[in-house]
Parts: structure tokens; C-alpha cells; sequence
């Protein structure tokens, strides 16, 4: 049986259209992610002289409270009020996607781990070797 040309022509379409792919959508960054990533942009290098010139700024939250981690940063070329402004935005931001989705923590306190000046650069200092026990 042979089709009318028209409707031939019809159905070669419709199988062709059914095999285009429509582009995926966008996925769009988080918001916490985007403002992370400026965070990392007004810390820069971090570069330092002396550790009096090293801080650390809390970043991120938990679900249970509190921040995510500390990040190292300069008072030598980085504005403190708009670097503490910015992760507090950043903070927020991810406060609101955590509670949106429901995720949960682990509820452990993360300790500010302070900062020091190491090869010209602010770091993270790092954490302290327990004590053994019996020894003083």
C-alpha cells in the first residue's frame, strides 16, 4: 500500500521533530554558591606579612546552626565590613536553600580554627594535636 505523498511527507515530519531534542534547561547555581564565589573573589590571595594581618570569616551554615566551615582571609588588601557583609548574605542564602530542601547536618560545632600568616599567604591554622592522656 502506498501513502498519499502529502501524508508521507506528514509523517516524515512528525518522526523528525519526534528525534530534535530540545535543549536542557538551565540549572541554575545556587544562590550561596553564586555569593561563595564572590567571597573568594574579594578574599583574593590572602597575601600577609605578619599573622596579626590573618583572620577568618565564618561561611555557609548548617542545618542545625551555626557555619559550615571558616575561611581564610587579609586585612592587608580586603575590605573586613564588606567581606563579613557578604558572607553573611552568603550565609543566609544558604540557611533558606537548606531549609528548602529539607537536608540535614550533622549537628557538630565547627570551631573556628584561626589564621596564620604561612609563606606570605593567610591560612587556616591547623587544628591542635590532642593532649595524650597522663601527659602535661
Amino acid at each position: 500500500m502506498t501513502l498519499p505523498r502529502h501524508l508521507a511527507a506528514a509523517l516524515a515530519c512528525i518522526t523528525l521533530a519526534s528525534c530534535a531534542q530540545t535543549p536542557p534547561a538551565a540549572v541554575s547555581e545556587p544562590e550561596s554558591a553564586r555569593l561563595g564565589q564572590e567571597l573568594r573573589t574579594l578574599i583574593g590571595t590572602a597575601a600577609c606579612s605578619t599573622d596579626a594581618q590573618c583572620r577568618t570569616v565564618p561561611v555557609g551554615a548548617k542545618a542545625c546552626g551555626g557555619p559550615a566551615g571558616y575561611w581564610a582571609w587579609s586585612t592587608q588588601n580586603t575590605d573586613g565590613d564588606a567581606l563579613k557583609a557578604l558572607a553573611a548574605r552568603q550565609a543566609a542564602a544558604h540557611r533558606r536553600e537548606i531549609e528548602a530542601s529539607g537536608l540535614r547536618s550533622n549537628c557538630a560545632v565547627t570551631a573556628d580554627p584561626g589564621a596564620a600568616c604561612v609563606a606570605g599567604r593567610c591560612q587556616l591554622a591547623p587544628p591542635a594535636s590532642p593532649t595524650p592522656r597522663g601527659a602535661q
